[in-house]
């Protein structure tokens, strides 16, 4: 494709990629946004280092001289330069020249006598307009006004520039955007970045480096930006810092180009075309060599042209560049920038527009996260009913948070009606599970009771009265995890209002009106608080009726006869068991005291004794002395033994042998015991009076088990109680000891406490989530949508309460700022 066919598709795209530049800077569109929403528009950034040249390739593109020009960083900014190339027949540039002329006549300064004699001639506006081309330069943050005096220009981006960066050579990362408007330019935009340095000098600061470094990465490390790396040829190229910065972006060097300056300074003798033509360091893009006017051309004020004409005679009369004079020179470099920014604009062009689109629909759905809403001005019209769909939603929001039915479930931790459910069930269940039955009630005090009902008398029976005194007490001990019971559903309720879903039917966000949530949740609050007090005085009257009436009639309620012969059955069985662990501690000692002869002489003296004991003569099976030891754990007592068990109604096994019928006493196997769960017994207690440890009875014992603490098992409650009572007493004489009738009664009316307790206990276990239910949550449920509407739904309230959060409405203008734009991009890509 040729200049001529390029030309007209270049004149269109790179305007429009600079329109969309613009869009971006004006609405911010880049501003605050995460890396993935940035828009990467498809740029040239010039790196070098300072006094390397860049400034001068600028100029003599533009034609003009118009940068800040000294000693350290000059540019401080970034400088985006949008080069737009007209014709004298534009309408823009017709309508602008009169503007041209009066602000021409209107420059301050000494006039000189010939320019006041070339004014005073009537055909002086002609000859100006015949040899002057109208150019002039635009800033964005000065929109509407025209630069048409390049000094002006360039003292503005120092004024700009000051203006952000400061005056302490600091530099800023907030681009200056220029446009200037030529017939001498070509259609480009470029990115002046500053000057890489290495020691910080005067005023700028410790670390420029790093902030000129981190300025450069953070617009070369973009994609879709082709990285102008300029180098001065009296430098070697392996110190080109704008390589270096380069290869570290762009390792494959397919985006980069590199510019070769200075080729007038080299030393006599050598040249850079080996750099030039690519044979040192190849880059896709290739290099172009250019000569930078001097420092002289410009104190002698030569012009742009008389430079670029210079530079020209160079390259075609040079022994070395003469062969690539074409492919060298800043007039050979703009076109080719031209041509390479056309080109990658459109290789980028449908990812950009892919991106614009994405970039529409996102952010399309973060307003309506927002309750955003077209028709936002017709429902802002009818504000009673936005007021009652909202108090609505609301009010579904919370029911169904408690029901277990809303769309936003929890999926961390448990919620709403799970957490309720989590608090009977199993908070409350295991409080109440947790209370000992006879907590705080010594033996003294059964002691103290049974006989101050029994007055100045004596008594056949246990007195009633002594149990109803004494269990009461113990059923009030129900009253404090069941107003806790109260409190933590009445905290949950208090979470689910606080944790309601804002957005309901319609897409209504409640978040926007914070006034209105607030004064909902506060109804609701003062509505669970009117339920409190009632709630928790009826739990309290709950407890209270089981105080004042104790149902002895109950039909779980075991009767005193069925305990006492419990009580003498396990007593009876307790002793059964002693005297088998006495007889095999006896055989322990004989086992030990035994003379060790030889493993012959053992077993047979064991067999003697043995049969000598149970008169009968076994065979012991052969094997060591741990066997014969369990043989002798395995082998009944006597006989007089087992027909004493069978005359307490004790079951003997099909051996005739008692030992299976202790050991279901002692693990609690036995059907009596299993026929009265809630009781207790007393073996441990007489194991101990006969000086056995319950813990620890001996060595052998049936079946192998060495441990009959766990007979000692959570039937046991009231025996530690009954110790501690003997042991504390402090209301008796020393000789007033617990006779037995007394040891029965106390063990007696602990037992049926402890029957009693569990009775109600389950009664209330039951009871009060449902009384929770039914005058709090349920209430709550049912009134909340009358209470909101009567409390809230008033004419006078409404402007009030539909008032916008500040910080939601800041947010909502920005997107809908951001969306302004990208439909702006969009529909100017989409126009390509």
């Amino acid at each position: 494709m040729n200049n001529l066919e390029q030309a007209p598709l270049a004149h269109k795209l790179i305007p429009i990629i600079d329109k969309l530049s613009n869009i971006v800077y004006e609405q911010n569109l880049n501003s605050g946004v995460s890396g993935d929403d940035v828009i990467d528009l498809p740029t040239i950034a010039v790196i070098g280092s300072q006094s390397s040249g860049k400034s001068s390739i600028l100029e003599t593109l533009v034609g003009k001289d118009f940068l800040p020009r000294g000693t350290g960083i000059v540019t401080r900014r970034p400088l985006v330069l949008q080069l737009c190339n007209i014709k004298e027949t534009d309408i823009a540039v017709l309508d602008i020249e009169s503007d041209a002329n009066e602000q021409y006549n209107s420059e301050e300064g000494e006039v000189t006598l010939e320019e006041h004699l070339k004014r005073s001639n009537p055909n002086y506006s002609k000859n100006m307009k015949s040899e002057r081309t109208v150019e002039w330069g635009e800033f964005l943050h000065f929109p509407g006004k025209r630069f048409f005096n390049f000094d002006d220009i360039r003292k503005e981006i120092e004024a700009e520039t000051f203006r952000i960066a400061g005056k302490n050579k600091g530099i800023s990362n907030n681009p200056i955007n220029l446009k200037i408007y030529s017939p001498n330019v070509v259609n480009l935009t470029l990115i002046d970045l500053p000057g890489i340095t290495k020691v910080p000098i005067g005023e700028q600061p410790a670390d420029i480096e790093f902030q000129i470094k981190n300025l450069i990465y953070d617009y070369i490390s973009k994609p879709n930006c082709i990285i102008l790396a300029v180098s001065p040829a009296n430098q070697d190229l392996v110190n080109s810092e704008s390589l270096k910065f380069a290869r570290d972006v762009d390792p494959l060097g397919k985006r980069t180009i590199g510019v070769i300056t200075k080729l007038d300074l080299m030393d006599d003798g050598t040249n850079a075309l080996e750099i030039l033509t690519g044979k040192v360091y190849p880059l896709k893009l290739g290099f172009v060599g250019v000569v930078n006017r001097s420092q002289q051309d410009v104190n002698l004020n030569k012009t742009v042209k008389q430079s670029l004409e210079k530079e020209r005679k160079f390259f075609v009369q040079h022994q070395a560049y003469k062969t690539i004079a074409s492919k060298c020179g800043t007039k050979y470099l703009g076109e080719k920038l031209s041509t390479i920014l056309m080109n990658h604009i459109k290789e980028k062009l449908p990812d950009l527009k892919a991106k614009i689109s994405y970039l529409i629909n996102q952010t399309e759905q973060e307003l309506s996260q927002l309750g955003y809403d077209e028709d936002e001005a017709s429902l802002m019209e009818n504000k009673p009913g936005l007021i009652l769909q909202l108090m609505n939603n609301f009010a579904k929001n919370f029911v169904s948070s408690i029901e277990g039915t809303s769309s936003n479930i929890n999926t961390k931790e448990l919620s709403g009606g799970a957490r309720i459910y989590y608090i009977y069930n199993n908070v409350f269940s295991r409080k109440l599970n947790s209370i000992n039955p006879i907590q705080d009630l010594t033996i003294e005090d059964i002691r103290i009771a049974i006989r101050n009902s029994k007055g100045p008398r004596s008594s056949l029976f246990v007195p009633e009265l002594a149990f109803d005194l004494l269990v009461k007490p113990q059923i009030n001990l129900l009253s404090e995890p069941s107003q806790l019971c109260v409190e933590l559903v009445y905290e949950e309720l208090m979470k689910i209002i606080y944790n309601t879903p804002t957005v309901g039917a319609g897409g209504l966000d409640l978040k926007r009106y914070p006034l209105l949530k607030n004064q909902l949740i506060d109804v609701v609050n003062d509505l669970l608080k009117e339920r409190l007090t009632p709630t928790k005085k009826y739990v309290e009257s709950l407890i209270e009726i089981h105080t004042n009436y104790i149902n002895t009639n109950h039909p779980n309620f075991p009767s005193a006869a069925k305990v006492m012969q419990q009580i003498f059955a396990d007593k009876k069985a307790l002793e059964q068991e002693t005297k088998r662990k006495e007889l095999m501690i006896q055989n322990e000692k004989k086992l030990n005291s035994l003379e060790i002869a030889d493993e012959t002489d053992i077993l047979e003296n064991a067999l003697n004794d043995k049969a000598t004991l149970n008169g009968s003569k076994s065979p012991i099976p052969d094997g060591s002395a741990t066997d014969t030891e369990d043989y002798l754990a395995q082998t009944p007592i006597n006989d007089a033994d087992i027909d004493e068990n069978e005359e307490n109604g004790l079951p003997v096994n099909a051996d005739n042998k008692g030992k299976e019928t202790f050991l279901k006493f002692l693990f609690g196997k036995d059907p009596i015991q299993k026929s009265n769960s809630t009781g207790t017994n007393n073996i441990g207690q007489n194991m101990r009076n006969i000086g056995i440890n319950p813990s620890s009875p001996g060595k052998y014992m049936a079946n192998g088990v060495n441990n009959t603490a766990s007979y000692v098992n959570e039937e046991d409650q009231f025996q530690k109680y009954f110790d501690q009572g003997i042991n504390n007493s402090s209301h008796f004489d020393d000789n007033d000891e617990l006779t037995e009738e007394e040891k029965i009664e106390c063990e007696l009316i602990s037992r049926l406490i402890i029957s009693y307790f569990n009775i109600i206990k389950e009664m209330i276990e039951d009871q009060i989530p449902k009384a929770i239910m039914t005058l709090l949550v349920n209430h709550v449920k049912e009134s909340i949508s009358n209470r909101l509407v009567v409390k809230l739904y008033k004419t006078e309230l409404f402007d009030e309460l539909l008032k916008e959060d500040d910080d939601l409405r800041i947010e909502k203008e920005k997107l809908l700022e951001l969306l302004t734009g990208y439909k702006k991009a969009g529909e100017m890509l989409n126009g390509i």
